[in-house]
């Protein structure tokens, strides 16, 4: 059962003189502490910390670990984000010594076992993508897209050509046109369509020969593959632009279709989401990037390198932009992915494509009496309803469901994205859940529907915070704090 009670701080439970460890008497001369260490480097003062016992300090933290909420402990529909089981054997090899014991900085002689490694992890991400230069260094996908917009801009700046333009779908995601906002690029939007789907009449209107890159979430935002993407692979083309493939949502369609061959110049991995690892509060987070062959002399370096005679040794392509990341990357999880795909096989990476996709249109049968999706009649991983129809005449929102599933120990589903669906509710069910996890998350949803407004507008009702302010949060937030540790 979940721990539904507030836990207190731990300047809440401090006491003076409480202590966690007793230690011996200092065996330092006695003389006094001015005289051992200069003036100006001594406190005015003891640190504020709580002083509290070893069972307190225990009792906390286990406490607050009964509050979590993770893909160990629930189900997370989490659209978008790809919230998927991840296998503890990975995490069991990637601390094994001869991996976690080598220090970046040692002589690549001293490493190739590691070395080979990540080569295997470089050429496997190439395979998948279909584009034969990679890249391992960026920390994360948003890092990895604006490092293939870095890529671009200095590819064309390398032919002498001034374009100023990426393009980008309205249902793309937030980083897509902060990442080519940061590479310098003035950003072009496309008008959202009724069908969620790229519209080639619009694109042709904004691709010239100052169109630099198109970027392209396929599938896209909406749990659809993009049926016209080689057509709008070759306006681009024809231009002399690129094609950029946010590979976001690559789960969908590894093993089944690849980037290269549908078009895409360039693409970022997210290794968390598509060969899972730990994910959240900000990573840790792998986004290596897949380009052409002749995008490949201006990746961020070192890349790794194979010899003749089986040996590995790291190298700097000839016009790399430079580093993006300390030495090859986040390496934790591109081990993790790694194993991953050694353990599934290139037959097992498409099932568990195929698998993804299944789980998603089964969640979405399941629920298409009760809530509509607007596009598409079949989706791939992920699926977004619209709780327009059935809430606006109660006077409650799609948040309101979000919020009520919680009582359930459901993690939500996202919400209000794409912003293209009025009361969007964004479902990817992974392929890591069993049937039973989502006929009991369908039908917690149709009674969710089926309950009070008032009731509902309340929710959270057995956690202990349940309705924190979005707009003070957002508008006084308060950047620092202050213990108050009682005597």
């Amino acid at each position: 059962m979940r721990n539904t009670q507030a836990v207190q701080l731990l300047s809440e439970l401090s006491h003076r003189g409480r202590r966690a460890e007793s230690f011996p008497p200092a065996d330092v001369p006695t003389r006094p502490l001015s005289e051992l260490i200069p003036q100006k480097h001594l406190a005015s003062a003891p640190p504020q910390l709580p002083e509290v016992t070893e069972p307190d300090v225990v009792r906390h933290y286990t406490n607050l670990s009964t509050l979590n909420m993770s893909v160990d402990t629930h189900f997370y529909p989490l659209g978008s984000c790809t919230m998927k089981y991840n296998p503890k054997r990975h995490e069991r090899l990637a601390k094994l010594p001869g991996i976690v014991d080598v220090h970046p900085y040692q002589r690549p002689a001293n490493m190739q076992g590691l070395l080979a490694i990540l080569y295997e992890m470089q050429e496997m991400l190439a395979e998948i993508a279909g584009l034969p230069a990679v890249s391992m260094q960026p920390a994360a996908g948003a890092q990895g897209e604006l490092t293939a917009l870095l890529v671009a801009a200095a590819y064309f700046r390398d032919k002498g050509e001034t374009r100023t333009k990426v393009v980008f779908p309205a249902s793309a995601h937030g980083t897509n046109p902060a990442s080519a906002a940061i590479a310098g690029f003035d950003c072009v939007q496309l008008p959202a369509t009724a069908n969620g789907l790229i519209d080639l009449d619009a694109l042709r209107k904004v691709v010239d020969q100052n169109t630099a890159v198109f970027m392209v979430t396929n599938p896209n935002t909406l749990g659809l593959f993009e049926p016209d993407i080689a057509a709008a692979a070759k306006i681009l083309h024809e231009a002399g632009g690129l094609v950029y493939i946010d590979g976001a949502n690559m789960n969908a369609i590894m093993g089944i279709t690849r980037p290269g061959d549908f078009g895409g110049d360039m693409m970022h991995y997210n290794v968390h989401k598509t060969f899972t690892g730990p994910h959240g509060a900000g990573g840790p987070g792998a986004g290596p990037i897949a380009v052409r062959d002749f995008l490949g002399d201006y990746l961020p370096g070192p890349i790794i390198k194979k010899s003749d005679a089986d040996t590995y040794d790291l190298a700097t392509p000839a016009k790399s932009i430079g580093r993006v990341r300390t030495h090859f990357g986040n390496v934790g999880i591109l081990l993790r992915g790694y194993f991953y795909l050694r353990t599934l096989g290139a037959q097992g990476v498409r099932d568990a494509a195929e698998q993804a996709i299944l789980n998603a249109n089964y969640l979405k049968a399941l629920l298409a009496d009760v809530l509509t999706v607007p596009q598409g009649q079949h989706c791939l991983h992920e699926f977004v309803a619209s709780a327009s129809s059935v809430l606006k005449a109660r006077g409650i929102s799609a948040m309101e469901i979000a919020k009520r599933l919680l009582d359930f120990g459901f993690h939500a589903p996202t919400v209000y994205f794409p912003l293209v669906v009025p009361e969007a509710l964004m479902m990817e069910p992974t392929e890591t859940e069993s049937k039973e996890t989502l006929d009991a998350f369908a039908a917690t949803i149709k009674t969710i529907l089926g309950e009070d407004a008032a009731f509902l507008r309340e929710a959270p009702h057995t956690l202990p915070i349940s309705r924190p302010s979005d707009v003070k949060a957002a508008r006084e937030p308060v950047l620092k704090w202050t213990p108050c540790l009682r005597d």
